[in-house]
């Protein structure tokens, strides 16, 4: 394995914990924003909050993340790695609720966010779940 194998690896890991932040922390900040009355001033402060959080953070990180881990794919290639190919369906999945994440942003930027409370606690689940599936398969490589 090579020294900038390693530097890539270390970086990917970096942007994926970036990233997860961002999944994590994002249906969160959704839960507080269903109890604030549009136009308030606190749900003013929620968007910004939001708005930050995903072009800032999230989507970056989460590009990186993909980015330097198709870098280390091309290097130890696909073949007879069973595992990685089940991490990288959980990868979509995580980057499908990262898309979601924005629509229901950009819901509530327009004040027409039409989901409850519960629907965003819920919802903060997924990432920890598939983040779970993730780790278990790159540690482990059950197959």
């Amino acid at each position: 394995m090579s020294e900038s194998y390693l530097w890539i690896k270390a970086v990917h890991v970096i942007a994926v914990i970036s990233w997860m932040a961002g999944l994590l922390y994002m249906p969160r900040l959704f839960v507080y924003h269903t109890e604030a009355k549009s136009g308030s001033e606190a749900s003013e402060l929620f968007k910004v909050m939001e708005r930050r959080l995903m072009f800032a953070i999230t989507m970056p990180a989460g590009a990186v993340a993909w980015a330097l881990g198709l870098v280390m794919i091309s290097q130890i290639g696909l073949a007879g790695n069973g595992w990685l190919h089940a991490k990288l369906a959980l990868v979509v999945l995580l980057t499908l609720f990262n898309v979601w994440m924005e629509r229901w942003r950009r819901a509530f930027a327009g004040d027409r966010n039409r989901h409850p409370q519960r629907f965003f606690r819920v919802a903060n689940e997924m990432p920890t779940l598939l983040m779970i599936g993730i780790v278990i398969l790159v540690v482990v490589k059950p197959f």
